[in-house]
């Protein structure tokens, strides 16, 4: 009996590599949901209403497919960072979590058949080193800060700019894999040489 098929709402590079590399196969469906948090909506219900909102999209043009939409928000001092709309938003950004804590909070949702079957929202701690503003201005210039939420990407040069994570590391990047993994075992989809 084939495994069921499972369809990343997703257009993030970022998570794309996370699945593949975790041993699972996906095809790509494109939500095209906005992402716009309600007035004092809590960081962890914002992405998880977004993981939904994806998941439910491309959930009810896939008939029979299990969607898993993700979404990632970025919390410093009680002000949700997205992905910056211009270099002087992102400079703006860097220098609020520059020599600080913030939280990464990674949401994702499972859907099949125009339902959500399950969802959940995982929270990460990271502190960046002091930054200079000619350090800020020469990463910003490397284009990375422009399409991450918070202004910049753990996994690529933003890297160093990081001093200490607490929690998981690849739920900064964008898709929190352990708890992924499970609640796909839960549905029958297991990666590749682990049968279900």
């Amino acid at each position: 009996m084939p495994s069921p098929k499972l369809i990343l709402a997703s257009t993030s590079p970022r998570r794309q590599a996370l699945l593949a590399a975790a041993g699972i196969e996906f095809e790509l469906g494109d939500s095209g949901v906005e992402e716009r948090r309600l007035a004092d909506e809590p960081a962890a219900e914002f992405a998880l209403r977004m993981a939904a909102e994806k998941a439910l999209t491309v959930s009810r043009h896939a008939a029979g497919a299990l969607v898993l939409g993700a979404d990632t928000v970025v919390e410093c001092g009680g002000e949700i960072l997205g992905k910056p709309r211009d270099h002087a938003d992102a400079h703006r950004m860097l220098r609020a979590l520059s020599g600080r804590f913030h939280t990464v909070v990674t949401a994702f949702a499972l859907a099949r058949g125009g339902r959500v079957a399950e969802g959940r929202a995982v929270t990460s701690r990271v502190r960046f080193r002091e930054l200079g503003d000619d350090e800020i201005d020469a990463y910003i210039r490397t284009g990375e800060p422009m399409d991450k939420a918070g202004a910049y990407g753990i996994q690529a040069e933003g890297g160093g700019l990081v001093v200490e994570v607490e929690g998981e590391r690849d739920n900064v990047m964008g898709l929190p894999v352990n708890e992924v993994l499970e609640a796909l075992r839960r549905h029958a989809i297991a990666p590749r040489g682990h049968g279900g």
